[in-house]
């Protein structure tokens, strides 16, 4: 194993926990791996650990961080000696032990589920975020579009998750109209301006209009600087589709095609 002196500026990675074992390693023995492929190059001096849905009621949320005290660098096999037929038993990995493993004041909520990976903030947004939107600094678009279609009487579905066989995809705000169903798509900065991220948007936009879906798509600049006007181009495109099939009812009447 290899040690290294690590930085000392207050930067958290947020790093995901994929079972209640590694949480178990956390709390009692007090280290966390990462493949040593995945470490972003980016220093940083605390580990925050997201909860996914794995973990149930303590699912979908960040409850715990750590300051690093040092950091090693070992195969899979010797930090995890029991799994010797894993097979990344001899990849190598970089091993974070910390003195104290820190509980959050209140859990921060995954709120509109996101799929979770590596991701940096400050402590400080640590601290004091109660949603991932809050830690990450990224506006709420999507419940501001949201709550200004409901007040317009337009019911909707937000997150929905739909497949077929060109690829899987959680659409952010769905409108069933009479003569089709409406994808609303609130694009903000931080993730969508990624060349990487436009591709899959691209191929996401390509596949439901393919099976029949009308696609808007809705920066943040437009969302926040433009609100009524991008409600406007929302309606207007409902009304392209006939009208939404009602109004002020129970979202399960809704006829939306079957998530796969």
């Amino acid at each position: 194993m290899r040690k290294e002196k690590l930085s000392t500026k207050e930067t958290v990675l947020v790093s995901v926990l994929k079972n209640p074992a590694d949480l178990h390693i956390l709390l009692t023995q007090k280290w966390y791996r990462i493949p040593q492929a995945f470490t972003p190059k980016k220093p940083f001096s605390h580990l925050a650990f997201y909860q996914p849905a794995i973990f149930k009621k303590e699912g979908k949320q960040i409850r715990y961080y750590a300051k690093i005290l040092s950091q090693e660098t070992a195969k899979r096999i010797d930090l995890l000696p029991h799994q010797p037929r894993h097979p990344h038993a001899q990849d190598i990995y970089d091993k974070y032990t910390f003195s104290t493993i820190e509980e959050l004041p209140q859990p921060i909520k995954n709120i509109i589920p996101r799929r979770v990976s590596f991701g940096f903030t400050s402590l400080e947004r640590l601290i004091t975020a109660t949603n991932l939107l809050e830690l990450y600094n990224v506006p709420p678009i999507e419940q501001m579009i949201a709550q200004g279609l409901n007040q317009r009487g337009i019911p909707l579905v937000t997150e929905y998750p739909i497949g077929y066989s060109s690829g899987r995809f959680r659409i952010d705000l769905v409108v069933a109209c009479k003569n089709g169903w409406l994808a609303l798509e609130c694009d903000n900065n931080q993730s969508h301006h990624l060349a990487s991220q436009q591709q899959k948007d691209h191929h996401k936009d390509l596949v439901l209009t393919y099976h029949g879906w009308r696609v808007l798509r809705l920066r943040e600049e437009d969302i926040l600087d433009r609100f009524d006007r991008s409600l406007a181009r929302i309606e207007m495109a409902i009304s392209s589709l006939g009208g939404p099939i009602t109004k002020n009812s129970d979202l399960r009447s809704f006829s939306l095609p079957p998530a796969r």
